[in-house]
């Protein structure tokens, strides 16, 4: 097999090799998909349909954490490396260089449906009504002036919030959950409370548990430690109403209606990230895609709606249909929108 990293050679050489790499990815039949555990249940109900009807072998769908399957992917071009990367959160530009610098220079970007960061307890615990301030004080590693977070129950944070101890539940780094939990709550509750730097560190004091890349086992664990809060995506909150409920965030409270709607203020964007070098090369990959973004699959009366995923109005996904069909590869320059 080939492992030349073609960032290193002559401008001649680049094009050749990547060609010759692509062409590695026919000596395998079976589609690789790597990535977040959020996305993981949409992508393997699409590759079980796309095995059905197609009659190829079903792709193979590990539950990475978005940041780990980013990795993978940007490794390079070849059957050595995923096909497609699940990401519950739009790609970095330093992933995209890493990609590049490995060869992935054609990337298509899909976004597949919405979703939404959740903050839940059992449903025999208390009931939440939480700011983003909260969240930030609660789970921020510091405070606005610096100084290392100190608080050790809820009411602590804010007097009306329940007096029990602050054990939170949530994704490790690799995941784009923690990532957009960070960005969509830590962030502006920080800047609610005076911060005026990035602040979307994590406590590292044992309040912030991290429970791994499987979002079944934190509503497990929740279930047994009504005391406990857990971070999750929202599909995990509605296939499991008679275990977990969630906490309201900034007055509103999680629903597919909200989260579309853009009340919800952790609400976020799910993804599909396709190989373009692969397509072509991989039995299937092109008829993949062309599934995942069918009425069938993505429409509102889609079969992902029942797993929980939340469509995309009919309008947005025709445009992500209309952006695979022109085989547009993602660029810097768009991470800029």
């Amino acid at each position: 097999m080939l492992r030349t990293r073609t960032a290193i050679l002559p401008a001649a050489l680049m094009a050749a090799a990547v060609a010759l790499v692509a062409g590695e990815a026919a000596a395998r039949d079976q589609i690789r998909i790597v990535g977040s555990s959020t996305v993981f249940p949409f992508t393997t109900a699409v590759a079980e349909q796309f095995g059905k009807i197609t009659g190829r072998p079903t792709p193979v769908v590990e539950s990475t954490g978005s940041g780990g399957g980013l990795k993978l992917f940007c490794g390079g071009v070849g059957a050595d490396f995923p096909d497609v990367a699940n990401s519950s959160r739009r790609i970095k530009a330093s992933e995209l260089e890493t990609c590049a610098a490995n060869g992935v220079v054609s990337i298509r970007e899909i976004m597949v449906g919405y979703d939404g960061v959740v903050i839940a307890n059992a449903v025999s615990g208390p009931d939440f009504n939480l700011s983003l301030q909260d969240l930030y004080l609660a789970v921020g590693k510091n405070r606005p002036d610096g100084t290392p977070n100190p608080a050790k129950a809820w009411n602590e944070v804010n007097p009306a919030l329940p007096a029990a101890r602050i054990e939170v539940l949530g994704p490790p780094p690799t995941s784009g959950t923690r990532d957009s939990f960070a960005e969509l709550g830590l962030e502006p509750g920080c800047h609610a409370a005076g911060g005026k730097e990035a602040c979307m560190e994590i406590r590292e004091d044992g309040v912030w548990i991290d429970a791994g890349e499987n979002d079944n086992v934190i509503v497990q664990k929740l279930s047994a430690n009504p005391g406990a809060v857990g971070v999750f995506g929202f599909s995990y909150l509605e296939e499991n109403g008679d275990k977990v409920k969630g906490a309201t965030i900034s007055g509103v409270a999680p629903s597919a209606e909200a989260i579309s709607g853009g009340q919800y203020p952790l609400a976020r964007s799910l993804y599909i990230y396709v190989k373009g070098e692969h397509i072509g090369a991989v039995p299937g990959l092109d008829e993949f895609v062309q599934e995942y973004l069918s009425d069938s699959a993505s429409g509102e009366e889609g079969y992902l709606a029942d797993k929980g995923l939340i469509a995309l109005p009919a309008e947005q996904l025709a445009a992500q249909r209309a952006a695979v069909g022109a085989g547009k590869a993602l660029t810097a320059a768009d991470l800029q929108h």
